[in-house]
């Protein structure tokens, strides 16, 4: 088992990011007379995980049910943005449905990347309704380990 240094500035942040989504949720339906309306129309974020593998840093974001060319991956300014859209399926009417629970509309994700990555050779697949971004870092900024000399 790893000893792994407690931060408490790292749980802030998540803490931070955890009330942000709450927020954003909730902002969502406001405005709208039955609050399942939004899901036909209003904004909605994919989820993401975002890990280190490999010399490399790892976005997966759950997009079920998109068709990946509605699908945006976009770099500029050392910012990743991930937008598309989610279409709500055209062969039942709307006023057929009895329930509409799953969000549908356009959406927008942006994450800063740090200035480790090597922009040039950044990857994105999408496989089972999973879109994977491998950013790998540079050379220069991966670890590397220097021997110790022993003078007698």
């Amino acid at each position: 088992m790893a000893i792994v240094r407690w931060d408490p500035f790292r749980d802030l942040a998540n803490l931070q990011e955890r009330m942000n989504r709450m927020f954003e949720e909730s902002h969502r339906g406001l405005g709208r007379a039955n609050p399942e309306d939004w899901a036909l129309g209003g904004s909605w974020a994919p989820v993401v995980d975002i890990y280190e593998h490999e010399g490399s840093i790892v976005l997966k974001a759950e997009l079920p049910g998109i068709d990946p060319k509605d699908v945006d991956v976009r770099l500029e300014n050392n910012l990743l943005t991930l937008s598309g859209e989610r279409k709500l399926d055209n062969e039942v009417k709307q006023e057929s449905y009895h329930r509409v629970e799953r969000a549908y509309g356009s959406f927008t994700r942006s994450f800063t990347l740090p200035t480790v990555v090597d922009q040039e050779k950044i990857k994105a697949e999408y496989k089972d309704g999973v879109l994977k971004v491998t950013l790998p870092k540079r050379e220069e900024a991966k670890p590397k380990q220097i021997s110790v000399a022993v003078n007698k």
